[in-house]
């Protein structure tokens, strides 16, 4: 192909200001085997800069999806209950979108469900799928805000870029055998945890563990005076805090929401420690403050997430806590102070809290 060849495709104009950088990349498109008729689909839908690192994301042949069922052995409709408990849109007929290697996949679930049931394997899929699609999008981000960000505004043009995206792309390659060894470890560790959380509990699926609430007060507020940028960057000081602060003392992040942190520790006196640290973290800050509620108890776990009345008591008492102020329940304090005499707890009264019908008798945290 030529420049008159992209110029009838309507993807060159050579009058264009950015003429030169577009004719280079059109011809680099073309060397990595991208095809006119590819260009020109990609060019009226998202632009041209992502259509080489698009081409290493999934390659090769595409079935559609009678084509997978019948290679996975499994029909139709099981196909997509899979699909969709995995967290993707329903395929249309006609729709080349699945690999062959896909087939593999979709007979793994099948496989897995006949030992261990349909209902628990859907369940994980939708904690896996809802997993995965974080780390999709959090790897999307970090190539926008890192790479594709800086690009633009030093304007590079459109084949640096395009150039850039398929060399962030061909990263994926190393991700399934670094997720391998992430996730081999992780189950080693939340197998170590669940051993130690289930002594002397009543049910395989609970665990006595302490928990944790620890909010920024003043978030919200603050969050309508940042840009953007200066948003995420408290975001992340925020998040990265939470995770080295909870691992650190054998704890664990069970999740994020915004301005709050939810984790969970098997030592009642790690989940007072982890709460402390955080709160001494952002003591200088001025545009935030911590607090937070936390309580012990027998939890019940579902999904990689907790629940019970100790969740929601330690939640409930997070939302009663002034800022820089740490409320937890007598038994938490109990405990705790059996282990070490390195923490006071200053009566903080008894409470009526939404959803239990008896006031709570509630301490403040601090160090001795």
């Amino acid at each position: 192909m030529n420049a008159s060849d992209y110029e009838a495709a309507g993807l060159y104009f050579p009058d264009a200001p950015n003429a030169a950088d577009r004719l280079a990349l059109l011809e680099w498109l073309t060397e990595q085997g991208v095809t006119l008729e590819q260009m020109t689909d990609a060019h009226s839908i998202y632009g041209l800069t992502a259509l080489a690192g698009d081409a290493v994301i999934r390659p090769g042949e595409r079935l559609t999806l009678a084509e997978v069922a019948e290679k996975a052995a499994l029909s139709i409709d099981e196909v997509e209950h899979i699909r969709r408990a995995v967290g993707f849109p329903a395929a249309e007929p006609g729709d080349r979108i699945f690999r062959p290697e896909d087939a593999a996949t979709f007979a793994a679930f099948k496989f897995a469900a006949q030992v261990l049931g349909d209902e628990p394997i859907l369940e994980f899929s939708r904690v896996m799928g809802s997993s995965l699609a974080r780390v999709a999008e959090s790897a999307i981000w970090l190539f926008l805000g890192n790479v594709e960000a800086p690009l633009s505004t030093a304007k590079a043009g459109e084949l640096a870029l395009a150039k850039a995206n398929l060399k962030a792309t061909s990263l994926l390659a190393v991700v399934p055998q670094v997720m391998d060894a992430i996730f081999r470890f992780h189950v080693q560790e939340a197998v170590r945890r669940s051993r130690e959380a289930r002594v002397g509990v009543s049910g395989f699926d609970t665990g006595r563990l302490g928990v944790g609430f620890i909010d920024l007060v003043g978030f919200t507020s603050v969050s309508h005076q940042l840009s953007s940028r200066e948003l995420a960057r408290l975001v992340a000081e925020f998040e990265g805090a939470a995770y080295d602060v909870v691992t650190a003392h054998d704890g664990r992040v069970v999740k994020l929401i915004g301005d709050e942190v939810m984790f969970v520790a098997v030592d009642p006196v790690a989940v007072a420690e982890i709460s402390l640290t955080l709160v001494e973290r952002y003591a200088t800050n001025a545009n935030v403050t911590p607090r937070g509620g936390l309580a012990v108890g027998e939890l019940l776990t579902r999904g990689g997430d907790y629940y019970g009345p100790v969740v929601n008591l330690a939640s409930r008492v997070g939302d009663l806590a002034v800022p820089n102020e740490l409320l937890v329940t007598g038994d938490l304090r109990s405990e705790v102070c059996k282990a070490t005499d390195a923490y006071a707890f200053d009566p903080a009264g008894r409470r009526s809290l939404k959803g239990f019908d008896e006031p709570v008798e509630l301490f403040s945290l601090s160090r001795a």
